[in-house]
């Protein structure tokens, strides 16, 4: 058994069953869909150099430590398998749009925001977008955020997409805990956005914020009967991560397993658990 993780908001289900997303690589623009036949890539612009990558986790690597309810939740997703973002600056968008807001909240603003301003592209698999680029970011008046929802985060992507420009080269180099170091250095770009953008372009999650909302209430759900520490308690995080102890392979697992989870439980009819922010 294997599961496809589906925590960015760029995934749209589709009518006809299944999942599909567009992403941005360094030379071309892809399709991606997943349904019971499987995945597929389509490469719709540019020269069909090396498709996305597709990074999968094997349960076995769960932390031996973690409660048993946990446990058989989260070994039952089978293998997972995330999509490392492979456009960093699609990374920090994404990161930056889940400031403040309620995760639902910010899937939408996400969509509306690369609808809005970014590439859209029409296949027999629907209509989708990527995210407009830092150029086109800098170039947008205050008037056109707030027109998306996004007034609040205009700052934040404008000083990114600055950065961006003069430091991508260096950043897309870097393994996770550097990379989520160095973002820390854009304004208005703190160490729970920083890690979360991380985790998204290396596939590590690892350096996730694992005190993250999402993450306490998915764990919550699995396992509902665990003492789990209270929400303004500050003792969930070393508690998560003391159960991988020195793993990094451990923490990425546990972490990205129960985003898994979280992904394929919300409906729209749930309250979505709201997003952390710097």
């Amino acid at each position: 058994m294997s599961t496809l993780t589906t925590d960015h908001p760029a995934w749209i289900a589709r009518k006809e069953g299944g999942v599909a997303r567009a992403v941005r690589t360094a030379t071309d623009l892809w399709v991606l869909s997943h349904d019971h036949s499987g995945r597929r890539a389509e490469c719709v612009d540019g020269a069909q150099g090396a498709p996305p990558v597709i990074v999968p986790t094997d349960p076995a690597n769960l932390p031996s430590a973690i409660p048993s309810a946990l446990h058989d939740g989260l070994t039952g997703l089978g293998t997972t398998h995330r999509l490392a973002n492979p456009w960093l600056w699609d990374a920090i968008t994404t990161a930056i749009l889940r400031q403040v807001v309620r995760a639902e909240q910010a899937r939408k603003l996400y969509r509306a925001w690369c609808f809005a301003y970014g590439t859209t592209i029409d296949r027999p698999q629907g209509t989708f977008s990527v995210a407009p680029p830092p150029a086109q970011v800098l170039a947008l008046s205050e008037q056109q955020f707030q027109a998306v929802g996004a007034k609040f985060h205009r700052t934040a992507l404008q000083a990114a997409a600055e950065q961006y420009g003069r430091h991508h080269g260096e950043w897309e180099a870097l393994d996770a805990p550097s990379l989520a170091t160095a973002l820390t250095g854009i304004p208005r770009i703190g160490p729970w956005t920083a890690a979360a953008a991380a985790a998204d372009y290396t596939g590590d999650f690892s350096v996730y914020p694992h005190d993250d909302l999402a993450v306490r209430t998915w764990a919550e759900r699995i396992a509902p009967a665990y003492p789990w520490p209270g929400k303004k308690d500050k003792s969930f995080l070393p508690l998560w991560t003391g159960w991988a102890g020195a793993d990094r392979t451990a923490l990425h697992t546990l972490t990205l397993s129960t985003l898994t989870w979280g992904s394929h439980a919300r409906s729209e009819s749930e309250d979505d658990p709201c997003s952390s922010y710097d």
